[in-house]
């Protein structure tokens, strides 16, 4: 599989990575069994690219992970985890003292002397414009507790406030065919800044894969029951924050778009491949089937532009008004 340089960690990630939130929690049960078979088929499928964190079943996704990579110590796997939101959401608890405990914890879990890279997890929207913050990142450096950070953001402001900063390796953002919006401003500032893109909710929570309908039922504790609204964390995490109904409409539009040969979420996954400036598209997985079928979108043939400009047509006749504007 293509492998791309990730920011300024200077190290290679594939081009379709892995995400894991849906082995440690929020979409349904996954067994553990069945959580190795899904890191062992993407291993196999060519996949370096692991991005988890702490929170993610309050730590049982990095856990698994840590397990997994001690009994393949042949596997030459980047894992990217995150901190913070197991905090409660204020700006001063992101701290050093705080860092330190939370990065120990993940090294706990990874079973790893230094994290590979460490993330911000969407913390509030103070703590970018914070000098002590990253000032504190630094110093995890230098103590070796973790080889390079960076952040996951919500929106795009976010996003540049983050890429300004020197240390900062890499942003992971919302991106894919119903969130166009950091196409505008953010990769292009961070091609020019050497800033890796991690692009996350590839498939807007499933919606893109054309598999819903209007009467899916999703489990209980999936978040795609209990958070279509942002009851539990930012709406922008469920669906691209696009409305069921909304989301339904133009999945059933998008899939058209498909070529020959390949399914519509593999599509959207070419399409972010495609975008100048992403470093690795992390689709989470259920299945062995699903992780194969996700990484073979790398080896797919680039979009027309005729396929292009229908995504954009797309997304502005149906989903722009909606949510451009909000994150």
């Amino acid at each position: 599989m293509e492998k791309r340089v990730l920011g300024r960690t200077g190290r290679e990630a594939s081009v379709v990575g892995l995400g894991t939130w849906q082995i440690g929690a929020d979409w349904g049960d996954v067994a553990e069994a069945d959580a190795f078979a899904v890191l062992d088929a993407a291993l196999e499928s060519g996949v370096t690219f692991f991005d988890t964190a702490d929170v993610y079943g309050d730590g049982r996704s990095e856990q698994l992970i840590g397990r997994f990579l001690k009994s393949r110590p042949d596997a030459d796997v980047f894992v990217a985890t995150k901190m913070g939101r197991r905090a409660e959401q204020r700006p001063e608890n992101y701290s050093l003292d705080n860092f330190r405990t939370w990065n120990d914890r993940s090294r706990a879990n990874l079973g790893v002397d230094t994290l590979d890279l460490v993330q911000l997890h969407c913390p509030p929207t103070a703590v970018y414009s914070t000098d002590a913050v990253f000032d504190a990142l630094d110093t995890l450096v230098a103590e070796k507790r973790t080889a390079a950070y960076a952040v996951s953001v919500e929106t795009c402001a976010e996003a540049l406030a983050a890429i300004a900063r020197p240390g900062v390796a890499s942003v992971q953002i919302i991106l894919n065919p119903f969130r166009l919006k950091p196409l505008e401003e953010v990769l292009p500032a961070a091609r020019e800044a050497g800033v890796g893109i991690i692009a996350r909710v590839p498939l807007a929570s499933g919606l893109l894969s054309g598999k819903y309908t209007k009467d899916t039922v999703f489990a209980a504790d999936d978040h795609r029951s209990f958070n279509r609204h942002g009851e539990a964390f930012d709406q922008g995490e469920t669906f691209s924050g696009i409305e069921y109904a909304t989301g339904l409409a133009a999945a059933a539009e998008f899939s058209s778009l498909a070529p020959e040969g390949a399914t519509p979420a593999q599509t959207a996954l070419r399409w972010i491949i495609q975008q100048p400036g992403v470093s690795s598209v992390i689709p989470g997985a259920r299945s062995v089937e699903q992780t194969r079928s996700n990484a073979a979108a790398a080896s797919l043939a680039p979009l027309s532009e005729a396929t292009l400009d229908a995504v954009r047509d797309l997304y502005d006749r149906r989903i722009r008004a909606e949510i451009h504007h909000r994150w």
